[in-house]
């Protein structure tokens, strides 16, 4: 069936575009608010305006079961908006069916993408939501008993006070936030001059869902003054953001007048919690919390006062085809090409022709900006990415029983659009292996000591030209035994079992219908898996690298191009070969008049003395099969080359000069070659149409350590 109306098709690519990118922030935020067990102003805000913008334009482009869908969890947060205290009902169940019902979005919107549209039926999931309106309507029972709803209610009142004891019923200042710190703080303060301090609501330090009960209806202290009843109220006198209090205690009301309000300065929140001996934050959930009030007394940036918009903040942005950006790319990559080919056509490499160079000179320096600017257009931060995963935690720990979270470090690093595509399933696949068969259930990790919750960690870093992404776990760890023995029993061993490293055995889960799990799940166990991560990594020309500890967890290392596009290098002449080495990999190129730094070490390898560190010698002759292997270092040219996998120096014959080129992946074809294990990443053409070889110094050097 045909998709929209005619004359909208021009608006469907904006529409899937924005709901797509709508649905993201939507996932951030409720994997953030159900992390913190609750949903503040700001975030209900949030989801209202998401799920009204769909429905609108779901409507619009007339689809109806994702226009309903939306209206439907439009209800549900248009009530909470107006009461955020009703969350409690029905926090365990709103958090799924709007997960389930991004999920649905999700899959409508690929289908529409496929440009063949079948609606499917989401009147299942509305009924759900709707189930979920009637209760905050109160039009319909609440799962959770009405008992502990009781309990809440009735835990405002104060405790039951004993003759010596006084009660305070304090109220801070309005939107002033995290109330329950702020009264732990005075309850940390009287505890030095009281023998005792009880509040209500109870537990004040580590549920941040008391905040709301103590903003509506106040906190409640009952203290028993070790001396006068006056230093306590001194206390609660000198604390910030108190609005006013009363003394409510054996049947007196006393009241204060009202304080002024005060500004709160970080300075001011830092001392407070110094004096309230709280420096040392001992849980996670008040560590949050306190970090979260001094940033609420932070200075805001400045509003602009006609259009409400931050300063500094980005004004303008425009949306772009990435096929587009991608033709540019290579309308780029090719003016490159041809203007090589202009600078060095032989037919005017004999004449003087000074202006000519000149306008050579000033035609590169354009083409260097031009590039740098299309390359930043499509660089863009692995955060979207990183947070993909997130949800893909939340939902297995949920479905498997465990107890996992998911840490990311680097999240702002850039990376090539055409990359950040690549790597998502190979990401999203070894993410889901660290849970699904990395991570042990709570009950396993109790007995190895370790604690409940495992530790997912996906950390992205810069390094020279290329980016590294690590996937690391707390879990069972790689057992190279265990793995040996699955591979043996697969038939894809390539030598006798013993002759295999635990480095060796790491690999063989990159093999095709390589599997450890026994039974198919949801998740795993259909032999489909490591080796599709490493094709993909490949194809955009990087590498995979694992290292386990049995119990303690296992780590891959991605390593990727920052760009697959354009490189500046070094071209080098090995016999009648010409081969480029990114100049980000060379420290320093020299030739020796004689041998005498040469030495060899025990096993017989060549290395060489650099002011007093000794570096191993790689004749690219030998590793590539070309020309003279044992030609005499006096009669080529080393190059001192710096990887992630350490310093070397590499023999070669001749430098031919530096050159700007375009990297091109090599064919399909020839992966059944190992080029690139045997440390090439790829080709380029140069300017008199010939091929040039790209080294890559880090797989060269890993894979030949000496």
């Amino acid at each position: 069936m045909g998709i929209v109306e005619p004359g909208m098709e021009a608006m469907l690519d904006v529409f899937v575009h924005e709901t797509d990118t709508m649905l993201e922030e939507l996932d951030e935020v409720l994997i953030d608010s159900e992390k913190a067990r609750n949903i503040d102003d700001d975030n209900i805000n949030t989801i209202f305006r998401i799920t009204h913008t769909i429905k609108g334009s779901a409507a619009m482009m007339n689809f109806e079961g994702m226009s309903n869908l939306a209206h439907s969890i439009e209800d549900v947060f248009y009530i909470l908006r107006e009461s955020p205290e009703k969350l409690k009902i029905v926090f365990d169940t709103i958090f799924d069916l709007v997960f389930q019902s991004s999920d649905f979005l999700k899959d409508e919107l690929n289908q529409i993408r496929t440009g063949v549209y079948e609606p499917s039926d989401p009147s299942e999931l509305i009924e759900k939501i709707h189930g979920q309106v009637a209760v905050l309507k109160g039009e319909a029972p609440a799962e959770a008993p009405v008992e502990e709803a009781a309990q809440v209610e009735s835990s405002a009142a104060p405790v039951e006070a004993d003759e010596d004891s006084e009660t305070l019923h304090i109220f801070f200042d309005d939107g002033c936030q995290m109330e329950n710190i702020r009264g732990f703080m005075i309850v940390t303060q009287l505890e030095k001059v009281c023998d005792s301090v009880k509040t209500v609501p109870a537990n004040i330090e580590n549920d941040p869902e008391t905040a709301a009960e103590i903003e509506k209806k106040g906190l409640f202290i009952t203290i028993k003054p070790a001396d006068a009843l006056q230093e306590a109220i001194e206390t609660v006198e000198s604390a910030l953001s108190v609005k006013s209090y009363e003394v409510v205690a054996k049947g007196e009301e006393v009241k204060a007048p009202e304080k002024a309000e005060k500004t709160e300065t970080p300075e001011q929140i830092e001392a407070e919690l110094k004096a309230a001996g709280i420096e040392e934050i001992k849980t996670e959930a008040l560590a949050k919390e306190v970090a979260a009030v001094k940033a609420a007394a932070a200075p805001q940036p400045k509003q602009n006062a006609k259009t409400g918009a931050k300063e500094n903040a980005k004004q303008s942005l425009l949306s772009v085809n990435q096929a587009k950006l991608d033709k540019l790319m290579d309308l780029v990559g090719e003016i490159v090409t041809t203007e090589s080919m202009v600078a060095r056509n032989p037919d005017i490499q004999d004449l003087k022709l000074d202006n000519f160079t000149k306008s050579l000179r000033e035609l590169d320096k354009l083409t260097d900006e031009l590039q740098d600017i299309v390359m930043s257009i499509r660089m863009v931060p692995l955060q979207g990415t990183f947070h993909k995963m997130s949800r893909i935690v939340r939902d297995m720990s949920k479905k498997l029983d465990k107890k996992v979270e998911l840490v990311t470090i680097g999240e702002d690093t850039e990376v090539d659009k055409t990359i950040n595509d690549a790597i998502v399933d190979p990401l999203m696949h070894m993410v889901r292996n660290a849970v699904d068969h990395a991570i042990e259930s709570p009950e396993r990790r109790r007995e190895l000591g370790k604690p409940e919750m495992g530790t997912v960690t996906l950390h992205a870093r810069n390094a020279g030209g290329e980016i590294l992404i690590d996937i690391s776990d707390d879990g069972s760890g790689l057992d190279p035994q265990k793995l040996i023995a699955k591979a043996k029993e697969k038939g894809i061993l390539t030598k006798p079992e013993s002759e295999y490293t635990d480095k060796e055995a790491f690999q063989l889960i990159m093999a095709a219908g390589f599997s450890t799990n026994t039974t198919v799940t949801e998740f795993s166990g259909r032999g489909v898996g490591m080796d599709v991560v490493r094709k993909n990594i490949e194809q955009i020309n990087g590498s995979i690298s694992i290292n386990s500890v049995k119990d303690q967890g296992t780590t891959f290392t991605i390593k990727i191009p920052l760009t697959i596009a354009i490189v500046d290098g070094m071209n080098i002449g090995l016999g009648n070969n010409v081969f480029t080495l990114p100049i980000t990999s060379i420290k320093q190129l020299f030739r020796l008049t004689d041998e005498s730094s040469i030495v060899k070490n025990t096993n017989g390898a060549e290395m060489i003395m650099i002011r007093g560190e000794c570096y191993p010698i790689y004749r690219l002759h030998k590793v590539f099969g070309i020309g003279d292997s044992e030609k005499p270092f006096t009669e080529g040219l080393l190059i001192h080359v710096e990887s992630g996998n350490g310093n070397a120096c590499f023999f070669a014959d001749e430098l031919l000069g530096e050159y700007q080129v375009v990297v091109k992946p090599f064919p399909v074809l020839f992966n059944h070659y190992g080029l690139k294990k045997m440390g090439l990443s790829g080709c380029s053409i140069l300017g008199d149409g010939s091929i040039s070889l790209i080294i890559d110094a880090a797989t060269l050097i890993a894979n030949n350590k000496k």
